[in-house]
């Protein structure tokens, strides 16, 4: 059976459904896989008997569809969860020490809707603490002594790691993009509230979003399709017109990733695509300190009653969010969510003013730090992530010691579907790097 690290998801669920990879053999392959990687990565919550519980759930799903033709899109398709979605059979501990039984509600929507389309549950993947930064024991596949990013760590090394080929994940400032660009994948975060939050133990309302992680850009709108709300069929075969936000955010990348960003752009417009620098966010800092005000004064709400009881379970990285966020009055929460629009406002005109399709910057500021005390900075995703537009992170080679960087590509605001159509030309154009 072909390595699972080089099939594309389309493939592999093609031949799920058909039989051509007959279900039961997969799961001893990927089986195989798990024993011989995942002691080492710690990837995914510890489950006994995990592979006894899958086999069982295949052979249910093949009772259900002995005809291949009535199958659904992800029939028998193993994904790995973040272990702040909620789902139905597992016991949600969002990495931290509070009492499990706290912490449980409603199965997740997002994978109510996998599930209802053949999708297998190989298991909850690793977070950092409520999905902030204290972090979990997984470590990155390309160099187990360095960090996979956070907060969902468990399912970007998963995905590196060929242990599934898509997993879940949430970003509130960068934990998509960021951890998809130090292991080396594909990172989606769609556009604000495109992909339903409800079942998610929630940091920051404002600013949560929902996305996942696969091996190729051609792979992300077979699963988006799904989940997005009011999907559109687009097909644009034209190169889009991409842009380089100048001023101060981009000072905030280190050199290496700089110098590797700028010969990703070049490499992009030796392939036919326009590139254009463009100053904005001069104003960067203050767009900073404002989502990060939501972000703590958010949490501050939504741990209000257990951090009240239970403050001394808090992991310090969480409890000082939690504290920080009490001290934010309503008054500046609320100038600091009306700055969302009025940056997502920003950077549309910017694009139609400069006949832009998409942005391009670094996924991090370098590739990522070593040890495991440090999941990285997210301030490459700050931005984005703070207007609420789609982003995607492509890997883009690595850096001088082997480990991967990647390139963010942002779109407008509910233009999604336009950035995943784009998305596998820009990653082809990419492999040289």
């Amino acid at each position: 059976m072909p390595s699972l690290q080089n099939q594309s998801l389309q493939t592999l669920t093609s031949g799920l459904r058909s039989g051509e990879i007959p279900l039961l053999d997969y799961l001893d392959h990927l089986q195989e896989r798990y024993n011989a990687h995942e002691p080492q990565v710690q990837a995914f919550v510890p489950e006994e008997t995990r592979f006894a519980r899958l086999r069982e759930e295949a052979g249910q799903l093949l009772d259900r569809y002995p005809l291949s033709r009535e199958r659904p899109l992800f029939w028998g398709l193993p994904i790995g969860i973040k272990d702040i979605f909620h789902v139905d059979g597992f016991t949600t501990r969002a990495g931290t020490h509070l009492d499990s039984s706290l912490l449980q509600g409603p199965e997740s929507a997002a994978i109510t809707k996998m599930k209802e389309a053949g999708a297998l549950i190989l298991g909850k993947t690793v977070t950092t603490e409520f999905a902030y930064f204290a972090p979990g024991p997984t470590r990155n596949p390309h160099n187990l002594e360095h960090t996979p990013g956070g907060s969902s760590s468990g399912s970007a090394a998963a995905v590196a790691a060929g242990l599934c080929p898509l997993a879940f994940g949430t970003q509130t400032i960068g934990s998509i993009n960021r951890p998809a660009a130090f292991c080396g994948v594909v990172g989606f975060k769609p556009s604000y509230d495109r992909i339903s939050r409800a079942g998610v133990i929630p940091v920051s309302p404002s600013a949560d979003h929902v996305g996942f992680f696969v091996q190729y850009a051609s792979d992300v709108s077979i699963v988006a399709q799904l989940l997005c709300k009011e999907w559109r069929s687009v097909t644009d075969g034209r190169k889009p017109a991409l842009g380089i936000p100048d001023g101060p955010y981009l000072t905030r990348a280190s050199q290496q990733a700089l110098h590797h960003f700028e010969a990703a752009c070049r490499l992009l417009q030796e392939a036919g695509f326009p590139v254009k620098r463009v100053s904005i966010m001069s104003d960067f800092d203050s767009i900073y300190e404002r989502h990060n005000q939501i972000v703590a004064a958010e949490a501050a709400g939504t741990h209000e009653n257990w951090y009240s009881q239970y403050s001394t379970l808090y992991r310090p990285k969480t409890a000082e969010l939690v504290e920080r966020g009490r001290q934010i009055d309503q008054k500046t929460l609320q100038e600091a969510r009306q700055g969302q629009k009025i940056l997502r406002d920003q950077l549309h005109q910017a694009m139609t003013q400069n006949g832009l399709d998409l942005w391009l910057s670094p996924s991090a500021v370098g590739p990522a730090p070593k040890g495991l005390q440090n999941t990285g900075d997210p301030v490459m995703n700050l931005p984005w992530t703070h207007a609420g537009l789609p982003t995607i992170t492509l890997p883009a080679g690595t850096s001088s010691n082997g480990l991967p960087l990647g390139l963010q590509v942002a779109a407008r605001w509910y233009q999604d579907e336009e950035l995943l159509a784009w998305a596998p030309q820009l990653e082809q154009a990419l492999i040289p790097m």
